[in-house]
Formats: C-alpha cells, structure tokens, sequence
C-alpha cells in the first residue's frame, strides 16, 4: 500500500518541497500563510523574513541560481503577491526555477469583499511557467510537486501557486512524494551533428556561453567542448568563470575584434538579445544553440539551432570525430587583443584622481576578493564597470538581475547567496540609485545574522539616464541624487556598519574593514559623476 502523509496544508505542502531539496523559506508574515510558517517550525525548516515581498523572491531566486534547485519565496494574499512580482518576471527572464506560494482570500466568500481578496493568476501567468489555484487541501502536495516540475523542465523558471485560507488551513491527505522526475530534452542529433561541424571547420569560430550552460549544469561539457576543437570562449550572465581567467580559451577584453573578425559564433544558452547586439555579428553565420525550442530566437536565421539538453549537446561536440580546422592563429591574434585590453584595464584601475573614477573600485576590489566569493551586481552605469573589471575566477560567483535589468535584486541576492555560503565572501555592488529600491532590507540581515560586503558607487545621478539624455537634449530632468548621501548611515542605523570613502587610497582599506567585519557593512564610494560608462545607447 502506498505511503501517506497527513497534515494541515501547509504540511503538505513543504512535505512536497523538501521531495525536491528546498531546504528554507523567504518570507514576509502574513496571516493567509500561517500554516507554511507552522509547518516549518516545527519541523526546524529555516524561515528567513524580510522587509519587502520582492527580497523575499529576489533570494529564493538567488538559492536557485546558486545551487540549481528550486527556491521557495511563500507570500501573503493581495499585496503580498502583487509585490512579488519583480522578482517572478526577473526569476522568468532569467530562466530560475523559483516557487513562489501566496496565500488567497477564503473561496467560499470570494466576491463579496475579503481582506486582500484578488485573484492573483491572471496576473502571475505571462511570467511564470505554471499558475495555479489550488482548491482542495488534498490535493496541495500534488500541484507542488507538478509545479516545481514544470519549473524544473527546461527551459527552467518560476511557478506560482495560490492557496485559499480555508484550504490551506484545512487538514488532508496525499500520496507521499517521491523523487522528483524532471523530464530531459534529446536535440535532434543531425541538428548537433550540423553545429560540430560548423563549429570545428570553422577559420574563425567564436563561442559566446551564458546562464544556462551554468543552469544546466553543463560546465565541464562546455570545457570539454571548446578545448576540443579548440575554439576562444567568451561568457556572459551566469557563463561567466566557466572558463578561469587563466585558460587559455578564456577572453573578456577582445570581444569587439573577435565579434567583428569571426565567420561563425556559436551562442550557447543565452538568448540572442540587446547583450549580444540582437544576433547580429558582422559577416559570421550564427550557432544557437539551446536548451528547448521555445529559446529559439525568431528574429534572426541562425544556420542550425539545436535544442535539448546542454551537457548531452555540447558532450556530442566535444567528441566531434570529423574534420577540423587549425584555430592557433585566430587564438593568437586574439589573444594579443586580449592583452593589449588587459594592460588598459590595469591602468584604470589603478587610476589616482581627485575624482574616483568607478574603475579603481574593481582594481581594488580584485585585490581583496577571494576566488569563491559571490559578486553580486545591482545597478545600471556602476554596475556595468563591474562587468567589464571583475573576472570570476569560478562559475555559479557572479549574479545579477539578467537581461530584465530589475533593480532592487541585491539584497535579496545577498541573503540568498549568504543562505547558501555561510562561510564565502558575499560583496553586493550598487549603484546609489540601486540602493533605493531594497536598502532596508539590510536590516533584515543584520536581525538574522547574515553578513555580507556592500560597495556603493555614489554619483549622485542615474548615470544610465543623465548623460544619454544631455546628448539627446542639452539638458536632463528626473536624473539626479542628493550628491554625497550617507548610505552607510542608512545601515549603520539599521544595525550593521559602514563608511564613507573620499579618496581612491582610502578604498582598500574601506574594503578589508568590510570583510573583517562580521556584519552587514557598506562602503559609500564618492564617485566622479561625470564618469559614464562607455556604450552607445541605453536604450537599446
């Protein structure tokens, strides 16, 4: 006879979670979702509360990133939900399979007029990859465990599932839940064949690897890959420190003369969006290949787009028997692009001016991180400095908001990463702008003993704005900061510590302060703000 388990709702439920190795809960309280709370205490399953729905999913979608498996956020009714909902769209663009269970005013009163009472699916469903009303207590575990599949299934993101106060509050039963079965895709292997092929006979090949090669667990295979047919490697999202710093297929610095020169990049499990100029690489023919056929991109013709599962596709390219072109020359002359890019980097960073320029930041921060810290970029202008001057030394250390580009994410981000590395440096970088949106929730960790390193550029403008739109006009509005704000008051009053820095030589020692700490602590960088990142257009 077949297990079963009995319970309240809510037991149900985080029976049916724990089959699938969710380990902890992001909330913010809410009386709709008490049954979850009772269930997790006394099974001494971790709660951790914050000041803002969109922290709570914000780091379960950062324990989904990091450990590639779900993250659970757990919000009240009405407002609970409706403020979540960043972070869902985030989680959706970013391919993070996060649950998220809202509470749901009573179903037997529906309409006439119940605290929070909104029917949240409608809204939820464009963003997530399965919506859901759960009717019956009976049957909660079961639509748990058919959402967190679903979320699991390539191409991975969030689901969503509501729950009545008077079913979840109710007592049932269910099957008890066995391992989790996530179905995998097969590629067409003429499809794979095609891209080896291509890939390996090519003069000029490029590849470009990003969130779903780290996602789908496919780092080793993409090694494997581009050291067999010998093919440069550049990475972005997630991708990035697949390959070390020091490998010799890594690069960074030499994408512009690698994207222009190529005649055929190979894009793997990133989409062929605004980050990679829409698909579009001088004469190359391009690869895409991905981890479903809804991933496909539709504005461009690739010449072959494989679709399935990562490590299987790019394992076939690594063991690729056929034919293959002599790559040492194109490696070479990119790698002295890759050099000559290095050494300017090296000098702006080491940049002494009255003004701090955003790029001595990275210099010293590169000198303090560790090789396994977790960066954590939340911002627009300051953060992009951070792309182009940090190299993770490892892959699953970088995370920022994706190509949705939603700030707020890091402190959020923080507490997931810290959940998930008790022991690693955390360095959450923010623009002044970015700090606005989530800052409070600083408070959060300091109540909860969850350390982590903030670094804010402070300008005093919304640098992506500004600048864009004083070359466009002559003039900006709606673009500027109080210049010189004490963040590091705003935490220090919120329990945890910091300071201000006002000269590049005082940035070091602002940092190891930082790290020594054992609190939430945030260094204010007074930055030039007449420094703008390099690009364009930000409205591309």
């Amino acid at each position: 006879m077949a297990e079963v388990i009995e319970g309240h709702g809510g037991e149900l439920a985080l029976a049916a979670a724990r089959a699938f190795g969710v380990n902890e809960m992001f909330t913010l309280s809410g009386g709709h979702v008490f049954p979850l709370y009772d269930a997790a205490h006394k099974t001494d399953f971790p709660i951790y509360d914050v000041r803002h729905e969109q922290t709570a999913v914000f780091a379960a979608e950062a324990v989904a990133k990091l450990q590639r498996r779900p993250g659970l956020a757990v919000l009240t009714a009405g407002p609970g939900v409706t403020n979540g909902i960043s972070g869902l769209t985030s989680a959706f663009f970013n391919a993070s399979p996060v649950l998220v269970l809202g509470g749901r005013a009573p179903a037997f009163r529906w309409g006439a007029g119940s605290l929070q009472e909104f029917d949240h699916v409608p809204l939820v469903a464009p963003v997530t990859k399965y919506a859901a009303t759960v009717g019956d207590t009976d049957a909660i575990a079961g639509e748990v465990r058919a959402a967190l599949t679903e979320a699991l299934t390539a191409h991975r993101g969030p689901a969503f599932l509501d729950i009545p106060l008077e079913v979840v509050f109710s007592s049932g039963e269910a099957a008890a839940p066995g391992e989790p079965a996530v179905p995998v895709l097969e590629a067409d292997p003429d499809e794979v064949a095609k891209a080896a092929s291509l890939l390996a006979t090519a003069q000029r090949p490029v590849i470009i690897a990003g969130s779903d090669v780290w996602g789908g667990n496919a780092i080793a295979e993409l090694r494997a890959a581009a050291e067999a047919l010998q093919v440069p490697v550049f990475t972005n999202g997630m991708g990035r420190g697949a390959l070390p710093p020091s490998h010799p297929l890594a690069f960074a610095k030499a994408r512009r003369p690698a994207l222009n020169e190529a005649d055929l990049v190979c894009v793997i499990g990133t989409p062929l969006d605004f980050r990679l100029g829409f698909g579009e690489f001088a004469e190359a023919r391009v690869v895409h290949i991905v981890d479903a056929p809804s991933q496909r991109a539709t504005h461009v013709e690739p010449v072959v787009s494989p679709a399935g599962d990562l490590r299987r596709i790019l394992a076939a390219i690594a063991d690729w028997p056929g034919d293959r072109a002599d790559h040492t020359e194109w490696i070479s002359g990119l790698r002295s692009a890759e050099d000559a890019g290095k050494a300017r980097d090296a000098e702006a960073m080491a940049a002494e001016t009255d003004l701090i320029k955003p790029a001595r930041i990275y210099g010293e921060l590169r000198k303090v991180l560790a090789p396994d810290a977790v960066t954590i970029g939340d911002g627009g202008d300051f953060v992009s400095y951070a792309g182009r001057y940090l190299e993770p030394a490892q892959p699953g250390t970088w995370l920022d908001p994706g190509p949705y580009g939603c700030l707020g994410t890091g402190m959020g981000y923080a507490m997931g990463a810290r959940v998930t590395y008790p022991d690693r440096q955390i360095c959450v970088l923010m623009g002044d702008g970015a700090a606005g949106f989530s800052l409070m929730d600083a408070e959060s960790l300091v109540r909860q003993g969850l350390p982590v390193v903030m670094v804010v550029g402070n300008n005093g403008i919304w640098g992506l704005e500004k600048h864009p739109m004083q070359a466009m006009y002559g003039y900006d509005v709606a673009a500027d900061l109080q210049p010189g704000l004490r963040y590091d008051d705003v935490v220090k009053a919120l329990g945890g510590a910091g300071e201000t820095v006002e000269k590049a030589a005082e940035i070091g020692p602002a940092l190891e302060r930082a790290f020594a700490a054992g609190v939430p602590y945030l260094v204010n960088v007074l930055t030039d703000p007449g420094d703008a990142y390099p690009r364009s257009s930000n409205l591309a």
